[in-house]
């Protein structure tokens, strides 16, 4: 494969922002511009052939988390979407609580926040100042905790923590399992069934390569069953193009989670970016992330007026690696890093770097010699 065809970034910037948006492929920028030109010239003629696409993206989704069933797999519009879906979809009592680590992006700590109103307490634990993170949120469990929700991968400093033992605990104790997997689908390979989730939703637009507007939401049978819905519409239903049926019925896949139209040009989009994941390998990808993040914290490791943030451990990190300076203001040397070139992102008190597994050690070197350079 060439990637050099697939990824073609201006070659004055170093792309290392996949942490937040992700660059297209080539393939899905051609597949876009197929898609418009078919709307052009021949409207909807061809949406058969749309809805084989968008079951492709389907099963390209519930193998990327392998799910027992695509009927697990709902395509909604973000993640933040999703995780309203699980918080404001369970049968809450006074006195329930969630817990989450701290340190976690909005999405994943004002959805719980909101329950207040219905007398639930959200307790969020400190998962850094720990050798053993999961351990942490383990004992803030009590026989009220309903839920435990976490990011697979820390957004700022890239934490990673360790699924399996945290879905064991859940499964045995009762407790749901909601996964934040915007930070490693595209990264970590991630099997549901082994970790033991109830629900894991991530955007595509990150390290998935696709657009903004769409995410895949997993939610296991039983679990999804606990859910109550609050938008209804002509997609959820279990007949589905039975229009003139007055009698309906709720959809017993996660379609009940669609309740309109469909995304179809984001579905275009993030099937092409799939597909490009499909053909290299998790394997290979993470290989290659692994490389990138670890030749980065090496490198960084040994520049004056650098400190780390990122777990050093491979079992601990991804594609985050995210470091603070100890002698200048990581805001002004972000914005220069920025202009010269450098995307990347100001996160945690520090900046993050996030190459993908096409980043190149070029790449990569450019950047750190740029970062050198602003340090003095």
């Amino acid at each position: 494969m060439n990637l050099k065809k697939e990824f073609q970034l201006d070659s004055k910037i170093c792309y290392l922002n996949h942490a937040a948006v992700g660059p297209w492929p080539d393939r899905t920028r051609n597949r876009v511009v197929h898609f418009a030109n078919e709307n052009v010239t021949h409207g909807a003629q061809h949406y058969p052939q749309w809805l084989e696409i968008e079951a492709n993206l389907r099963e390209q989704c519930r193998a990327l988390v392998n799910a027992e069933s695509v009927d697990d797999i709902a395509l909604v519009k973000n993640t933040s979407e999703a995780l309203s879906m699980v918080a404001h979809g369970l049968d809450w009592q006074a006195g329930d609580n969630v817990v989450i680590p701290m340190s976690e992006f909005p999405s994943n700590r004002v959805v719980w926040e909101s329950l207040s109103r219905y007398g639930v307490e959200v307790r969020q634990v400190d998962t850094r100042s720990s050798d053993d993170p999961e351990q942490a949120l383990i004992e803030h469990f009590d026989d009220k905790t309903r839920l435990l929700s976490v990011s697979s991968v820390q957004y700022d400093i890239g934490l990673r923590l360790d699924l399996a033992k945290l879905g064991q605990y859940c499964s045995q104790n009762n407790v749901l399992y909601c996964i934040d997997a915007i930070q490693s689908l595209g990264v970590l390979a991630m099997d549901v069934e082994a970790i033991q989730a109830d629900f894991v939703m991530a955007d595509g637009h990150k390290w998935l390569l696709g657009p903004e507007g769409l995410a895949l939401f997993y939610s296991r049978p039983a679990a999804r069953q606990q859910l109550k819905l609050h938008e209804f519409g002509w997609h959820m239903l279990e007949n589905l193009y039975e229009f003139d049926n007055p009698d309906w019925s709720i959809a017993e896949s996660a379609r009940r989670f669609e309740c309109g139209s469909p995304n179809m040009l984001g579905a275009q989009a993030l099937d092409a970016s799939l597909s490009l994941f499909t053909e290299i390998g998790m394997e290979s990808v993470t290989r290659n992330i692994f490389n990138n993040t670890s030749y980065l914290i090496d490198k960084l490791d040994i520049l004056s007026g650098i400190k780390v943030q990122t777990p050093h451990q491979t079992s601990r990190h991804a594609g985050i690696v995210n470091f603070r300076l100890t002698d200048k203001d990581p805001a002004v040397v972000y914005e220069s890093l920025m202009k010269q070139g450098v995307i990347c992102a100001l996160r945690g008190g520090g900046i993050r770097f996030s190459p993908h597994f096409y980043t190149t050690t070029d790449t990569l070197d450019r950047a750190l010699a740029i970062l050198a350079e602003e340090l003095g």
